[in-house]
């Protein structure tokens, strides 16, 4: 296979009727460092919204549970983009997200805020650090896959084309982004767990290099120092180069996702979809359901 051979594929179908495909295919095959890495900074974005990150710091998820609150969303996610919504791993999949979802009392608004990120935040950073820009077959494809996927979760009024999912995301980050406490206990929390998937040595390198990565109005809402020049420099440098090596190499022959992911740390035995995730009673913080291995992990 030559290195644009699945693009002209993905070119060669509608991106309305076989947008799960597509986006498979884009997600699994084409660029699975690069959508990790994006949906990775897209959920952290969430956070600077203080409604958002205010919640997420009184469940404790992402402060005392970081890493498993971490491996069930993406988890989660991804089991819908490798089977499909109409598997019983998607469906599976959904409804415990519509299950956690509905435990709290979380505004419209801030549901299809997330949403938008999806589709927002891996398009800007592919265009930025891939090693191609998306093909307009595969950003209107994502579009309508998070379209669906906002169905599925019964999201109202959700964007109709990547112009206005672009257009919601950045009105609302315009509107909201701003200081709260906890919101920025869960944000040091999240840069702790990805610093400690690395050697304890390098921490200090992996944070600063994360913020050069973070726009000034991410780095003012979280109220971090914003990185120098040099080291934004540098950073944005060595992703691009990546990308300018990775564009070299043969292309995947085999699809790569999430579970397989070295940053998930948290299920050794495999995992049960049904069993991710929190499972929210009143005075109990967390899943009170025991996680065992089984065949939903692979």
């Amino acid at each position: 296979m030559k290195r644009f051979e699945r693009l002209g594929r993905i070119l060669r179908m509608d991106p309305y009727a076989d947008a799960a495909e597509i986006y498979r295919l884009t997600a699994a095959y084409e660029f699975p460092w690069d959508i990790s890495r994006a949906l990775e900074l897209a959920l952290y974005r969430t956070y600077a919204v203080p409604a958002i990150g205010r919640l997420l710091a009184e469940t404790a998820e992402l402060t005392d549970r970081t890493q498993k609150r971490y491996d069930d969303t993406a988890l989660l996610l991804d089991a819908v983009v490798e089977h499909g919504f109409d598997s019983e791993q998607g469906r599976t999949a959904v409804r415990r997200i519509n299950r956690m979802h509905r435990s709290y009392d979380i505004a419209d608004d801030d549901m299809r805020y997330v949403l938008c990120t999806f589709v927002v935040v891996p398009k800007r950073w592919i265009d930025a650090y891939g090693w191609r820009r998306l093909s307009r077959h595969e950003i209107v494809a994502a579009a309508e896959y998070y379209r669906t996927l906002g169905q599925h979760m019964g999201i109202k009024d959700i964007p109709g084309t990547y112009e206005e999912f672009e257009a919601c995301l950045d009105a609302y980050e315009e509107a909201h982004f701003g200081w709260d406490e906890g919101a920025r206990r869960v944000s040091d929390a999240t840069l702790a767990m990805t610093a400690s998937w690395y050697p304890r040595p390098l921490a200090p390198v992996l944070r600063s290099a994360t913020l050069a990565l973070l726009d000034e109005p991410l780095l003012e809402a979280f109220r971090y120092a914003p990185p120098g020049p040099a080291v934004r420099a540098v950073v944005r440098a060595a992703l691009r180069a990546r990308g300018r090596a990775v564009r070299l190499l043969p292309p995947r022959r085999a699809p790569h996702h999430a579970r397989q992911n070295r940053e998930i740390k948290g299920y050794p035995n495999g995992y049960r979809l049904a069993e991710l995730g929190t499972c929210p009673v009143p005075g109990v913080r967390g899943c009170p359901v025991r996680h065992t291995g089984g065949p939903d992990g692979g």
